[in-house]
């Protein structure tokens, strides 16, 4: 790459499958998979304008990477930010904007030197737990790729246990339900459950662990009838434990199975937002009509979402930046 070429950063989004909360509860596995709905930066000639709402995060992550790499400007580089992952639908797409943001900022403060995938992740997650104190599972799964298995921690970022790749023949549907995830208060909510000792919580993070157990052993036998079963149980803790569905999620999970034979589950904390359901490939097509044509009757406001696993990275171990340009990783 010369000092011509623009600089680009492309990271899928996130299906939770199982899980949720359990990266920062600690005490339980979680279950991610990265979808090919990616979100891409590409850093454009010139600083980034000094005014507007929608420029808060460009100027926020590159003040926290003044604190870590020397010789930034004071203002960022100018940004195109595009993402094919819906909005504030339990998909991490905040959190792959964060991440991209990181990785085109980093190659453009740092040219030639690229900062180890391992220290982006880490860099987003701390940057993301000061403002919302959650936890790490969307920060791995979209640097990593692939489908993960999680183990969750109390304090910082939760530990891989095992990755591998969705199966070829498999594609996964989103159903976007066309109202926005309310979790505003979720993440202080569950830490009081979790001061208080609440028996609720305690029984959905057995619950969840256990479903998580099962799905990852039927992404493992490659078995898509278990994965739709574990996935249902995994979307019952949420909502019998937690309360994480809506009426509306229940009545397109409801649909999707009677009209597609395709098991649902929420994906994020809920209150709204999208499920997830996986499907064989040479089904795909077929399954998204039906559903498509069974929403524009009830629930024209829905949308069908068909998308492909995004493969894992297979690396090895990482050497720290060269150079000298790094302050404190």
């Amino acid at each position: 790459m010369n000092a011509t070429d623009p600089i680009r950063a492309e990271v899928p989004c996130r299906a939770c499958l199982s899980g949720e909360d359990l990266d920062w509860l600690g005490g339980g596995r979680s279950v991610s998979l990265a979808l090919a709905l990616p979100t891409t930066v590409e850093v454009r000639p010139g600083p980034a304008p000094d005014d507007g709402p929608a420029d808060g995060w460009q100027r926020e992550v590159w003040t926290f990477l003044r604190g870590r790499l020397a010789g930034l400007a004071p203002r960022p580089p100018a940004v195109t930010v595009r993402s094919q992952a819906p909005a504030a639908s339990g998909l991490s797409s905040s959190t792959a904007r964060i991440v991209a943001l990181f990785r085109a900022y980093a190659d453009h403060a740092v040219p030639g030197e690229r900062v180890p995938d391992a220290t982006v992740t880490r860099w987003a997650y701390e940057f993301e737990f000061a403002v919302f104190n959650g936890g790490g599972m969307d920060h791995l799964a979209v640097v990593e790729g692939g489908a993960l298995l999680i183990d969750g921690r109390e304090e910082g970022l939760p530990a891989v246990r095992d990755r591998l790749d969705l199966p070829e023949e498999w594609r996964v549907l989103v159903v976007d339900s066309g109202t926005r995830k309310d979790t505003r208060h979720h993440i202080r909510d569950v830490r009081a459950q979790l001061a208080a000792g609440d028996p609720a919580l305690a029984a959905y993070r057995a619950a969840a662990d256990a479903a998580s157990g099962r799905v990852w052993a039927a992404l493992r036998g490659r078995d898509l009838a278990a994965l739709g079963d574990a996935m249902s149980d995994a979307h019952a803790a949420m909502r019998d434990h937690q309360r994480m569905s809506t009426p509306l999620l229940e009545e397109l999970r409801a649909l999707a199975l009677g009209s597609a034979g395709l098991p649902l589950k929420l994906s994020g904390a809920g209150g709204g937002g999208a499920l997830v359901g996986v499907c064989r490939a040479d089904a795909l097509e077929e399954t998204a009509a039906r559903l498509t044509a069974a929403l524009r009757t009830a629930h024209p406001g829905a949308r069908v979402v068909p998308a492909a696993a995004a493969p894992g990275v297979r690396r090895a171990p990482e050497p720290v930046a060269a150079g000298g340009q790094m302050k404190g990783s």
